[in-house]
C-alpha cells in the first residue's frame, strides 16, 4: 500500500475525512498535471485583483517596474493617499502572488517598504505592477516530471538602491533543473560602503538558503 494511502487511512480513523482527489484549486493556486510535469499559477486570482483594483480594462505592460523611478518616503513621492487601507490590500495581495511570479518579487518587496504612509507614486507604481500581471497572467511555475537534479543558484544585490537610507537590496534564485524552487528580494539589514561589501551580503543570504535547501 502506497504511503499516501497509509495516511490517508490514519487520518480517517481519527476523524471522517473524504478524498477529492488530485489537487486542481487551493486558496488561489491553480495545478495542472500532465505527463510533461506540474503547472502552478494564480491567473483567476490576478483577475480578482485586477477586478478589485478597477483595472480589468487598463492597457497592459510589457514590464512591472521602470527602473529609472525612484521612490521616496516624502513628498517628492506626492501626497498621501486619502485611503491607506486600498494600498495596503493591494501590496497584501502581491505578496500572496509572489508564491508563484517571482518575477514581481523586486517590485513588491519594494512597493512593501511604504505600508505606513503610502503616496500617490507608490500607488501609480502599484497599478504599473499589475497591469504588467494583465499582460502575463498565464505565467507561473512549471515542475517538469523529467526534471534532471542539477541545483544552482544565482546571487545578485543593488548597491545603494534605496534612495532614504542608501541600503542595498539583495537577491537569489535557486533551480533545480530548468525548475525555480527557491527566491527571495530584501532589502539588507546594514548599509554596504561598496558594492563588493553587498555582493558579500548577498552571498551569505543565499549561502543560508543553500544549506537550508541541502
Amino acid at each position: 500500500m502506497p504511503s499516501i494511502q497509509r495516511l490517508k487511512d490514519l487520518l480517517h480513523e481519527q476523524f471522517t475525512i473524504k478524498d477529492l482527489g488530485p489537487v486542481k484549486y487551493y486558496l488561489g493556486l491553480e495545478v495542472k498535471r500532465t505527463q510533461k510535469g506540474i503547472f502552478l499559477s494564480q491567473q483567476k486570482f490576478i483577475n480578482d485583483l485586477l477586478e478589485v483594483a478597477n483595472l480589468s480594462q487598463a492597457n497592459p505592460l510589457s514590464v512591472p517596474f521602470d527602473p529609472h523611478i525612484k521612490l521616496y518616503d516624502s513628498d517628492e513621492s506626492g501626497p498621501l493617499l486619502s485611503n491607506a487601507t486600498v494600498y495596503r490590500a493591494l501590496i497584501g495581495k502581491l505578496l500572496y502572488l509572489t508564491t508563484t511570479r517571482p518575477d514581481v518579487a523586486f517590485s513588491v518587496q519594494l512597493l512593501s517598504q511604504f505600508l505606513h504612509a503610502p503616496r500617490l507614486k507608490h500607488m501609480e507604481v502599484v497599478h504599473r505592477v499589475l497591469r504588467y500581471l494583465k499582460l502575463t497572467m498565464s505565467h507561473g511555475l512549471f515542475f517538469p516530471s523529467d526534471n534532471p537534479l542539477n541545483f544552482q543558484g544565482f546571487s545578485d544585490n543593488d548597491w545603494g538602491a534605496c534612495p532614504l537610507d542608501r541600503r542595498s537590496v539583495g537577491g537569489y534564485a535557486f533551480t533545480l533543473g530548468p525548475a525555480v524552487i527557491s527566491w527571495r528580494s530584501k532589502k539588507q539589514a546594514l548599509t554596504s560602503r561598496s558594492s563588493a561589501e553587498a555582493e558579500y551580503r548577498a552571498l551569505a543570504d543565499a549561502s543560508c538558503e543553500v544549506l537550508w535547501l541541502k
